[in-house]
């Protein structure tokens, strides 16, 4: 199931089913039937329609979303070889703990919003009515170097853009990871069917503008005093890419 996508139901069942899972990122099968109350022969039945329509899928009795955001790429560089992957619910603590290393160190304010959002919700993955969320993270001997993210509304006039945020770790900086990031996020992006994807920066962080600047997105405008940051107003700079 690619990510645009808006899933639809057959059933009332089966959309509670979809949900249960879409919020906790994975469940156990036999908790799912708990809470539908549904005799077993009628969820088994709703289970496999939504694997069937490519919206679930199970494993050993786990249950998650099945989107299918691409596959294993793997980097060789002087200091080594590190991969990048879609992130899964598995990479959560990882993943914050990234993510906070990062913006511990630069402003980035945006970027501390999606880590709050993960803490709040529980999950790594997202796919529902009305948003999605995807990673692709870099990991360097299993450890989580750096992610990307991409934030996709489904609200039909919203749905051909997409906010995007990139980090890597200062220690693994250097080695290409943050190129190869940003690469898989705008080239899955792109052949999805989006038309631009957005990032918005603070106006004090000059190594993300530089950066961003550097692979070819724009400036798009500039919001003054956007950000309070140490007790001082800073701009906030509106990034963009557009295929």
């Amino acid at each position: 199931m690619r990510a645009p996508e808006r899933p639809t139901f057959e059933s009332e069942a089966s959309r509670t089913i979809y949900q249960y899972v879409e919020r906790h990122g994975t469940a156990a099968r036999h908790r799912i039937r708990e809470m539908t109350s549904l005799p077993p022969e009628r969820f088994r039945t709703e289970l496999e329609a939504l694997e069937t329509k490519g919206y679930l899928e199970e494993d050993g009795g786990t249950v998650r979303l099945a989107l299918d955001v691409g596959s294993v790429e793997e980097f060789e560089t002087d200091d080594g070889i590190y991969l990048i992957r879609p992130g899964q619910n598995r990479d959560f603590d990882g993943l914050v703990d990234a993510i906070r290393d990062v913006t511990s160190k630069e402003s980035y304010v945006v970027a501390e919003s999606v880590a709050e959002q993960l803490l709040y919700e529980d999950a790594v993955t997202r796919h529902n009515t009305v948003e999605s969320r995807v990673f692709f993270v870099a990991t360097i001997d299993d450890e989580i170097a750096g992610w990307v993210h991409l934030d996709l509304p489904q609200v039909e006039k919203l749905r051909e853009t997409a906010q995007l945020t990139v980090g890597v770790r200062p220690d693994h900086r250097r080695r290409g990871v943050g190129d190869a990031l940003l690469t898989r996020g705008v080239d899955w992006a792109e052949a999805n069917g989006y038309r631009k994807v957005y990032n918005s920066v603070p106006a004090t962080n000059d190594e993300a503008l530089a950066f961003l600047e550097d692979h070819g997105w724009n400036t798009e405008g500039i919001r003054r005093n956007h950000y309070t940051i140490d007790d001082e107003f800073v701009d906030e700079v509106l990034m963009a890419y557009t295929f």
